[in-house]
C-alpha cells in the first residue's frame, strides 16, 4: 500500500515569553492508506502537535508534511478531525450539525435530497438516528461524540484524525464507543491517526503504535506493529498472547525507558 501521509524530518518550534520552545525534532513517519495509527507518550511529548501538523492546523518550522501526494499547506476536506471536545454547535440539532459539514464538502455538486441522505446514513452508521433531531444539550457526552464521529465520516475524508476522542468519557461509555469505532472503521476502510494516553485503546484499535519520546524536542522513539486479526473483539483479546505482548512493550517504553531518561 502507498503512503498517504509522509512526515519528513519535521521539527516544530514555538515562540514563548521565555524564548524558543522546541516541541518536535527530526520526526519521520509514513502512514499507509487504510492504516490505523496511534500516537502515544507522556504529556508534553508532542502527540497533539504532530496531529495538528497532519491536519494542517499548524505548519512545521522545518521539514516537509505531505498528504495524498501534495504538501500540507493548511486544513482540507480530505482530513477530518475529531477532538476530545465534540465541538457541536449548540443551537443546531444533531442532524443539522452533521448536515452543515456535508453541505460544506458536497454542496457544490449535490442537491439537498442527496445531502440529507448522506447525513442520515452517517448518523445511522453510529446508531444515533433516534436522536437526530435533538439538540446537543439533550443528549449524553458519549452520544455527542458519536455525532462528532458521524460528522467526520460523513465528509468522506481520506484521513480521520482523532485527538483523544474518548478521553473525557467514563470507562463503560469509552469501551462502547471504541467498539462502535471498530465497526465504523471496518465498514469504511478509513485511514485513522489517533492520539491516546490509553495503552489498551492503542493496541485494540491500531495497526501500529507510534511511541513518542519525552519533550521538549520530542521525536519518535519506537514504532510497534500490532499483528492482531480484524475486526477485533475486546473480550477475545483479553488473554491473547499478541495483545499481551504489545501491551507490555508499550508499558516498558513508557514507564521504564522513558521514565529512566526523565530521571
Amino acid at each position: 500500500m502507498n503512503a498517504i501521509v509522509k512526515v519528513e524530518n519535521v521539527g516544530m518550534t514555538f515562540d514563548t515569553k521565555k524564548g524558543h520552545f522546541v516541541a518536535l525534532q527530526n520526526v519521520n513517519l509514513q502512514i499507509k492508506t487504510g492504516e490505523v495509527v496511534s500516537l502515544i507518550g507522556h504529556s508534553g511529548c508532542g502527540k497533539s502537535t504532530l496531529l495538528n501538523l497532519i491536519a494542517g492546523l499548524t505548519l512545521p518550522s522545518s521539514g516537509v508534511m505531505i498528504c495524498n501526494g501534495r504538501e500540507i499547506a493548511g486544513p482540507g476536506p480530505e482530513r477530518a478531525v475529531v477532538f476530545q471536545n465534540h465541538s457541536l454547535l449548540p443551537w443546531l440539532t444533531c442532524f443539522e450539525n452533521v448536515y452543515l459539514a456535508v453541505e460544506r464538502v458536497f454542496g457544490a455538486k449535490e442537491g439537498k435530497p442527496q445531502l440529507r441522505d448522506r447525513t442520515a446514513r452517517a448518523i445511522e452508521m453510529v446508531h444515533m438516528s433516534h436522536a437526530a433531531h435533538k439538540l446537543p444539550h439533550e443528549i449524553s457526552g458519549g452520544m455527542k461524540q458519536r455525532i462528532g464521529i458521524a460528522r467526520a465520516f460523513a465528509m468522506e475524508p481520506k484521513i480521520l484524525l482523532m485527538d483523544e476522542p474518548f478521553g473525557a468519557l467514563d470507562a463503560l461509555t469509552r469501551a462502547s464507543l471504541q467498539d462502535e469505532l471498530i465497526g465504523v472503521m471496518d465498514k469504511t476502510g478509513a485511514t485513522v491517526v489517533m492520539v491516546t494516553h490509553d495503552v489498551d485503546e492503542a493496541v485494540l484499535l491500531s495497526d501500529r503504535v507510534v511511541m513518542m519520546t519525552n519533550g521538549p524536542a520530542a521525536t519518535i522513539g519506537e514504532i510497534l506493529e500490532v499483528n492482531l486479526p480484524k475486526p477485533r473483539d475486546r473480550l477475545a483479546l483479553a488473554n491473547n498472547p499478541e495483545f499481551v505482548r504489545c501491551r507490555a512493550a508499550i508499558l516498558e517504553f513508557l514507564y521504564q525507558k522513558q521514565m529512566k531518561k526523565a530521571a
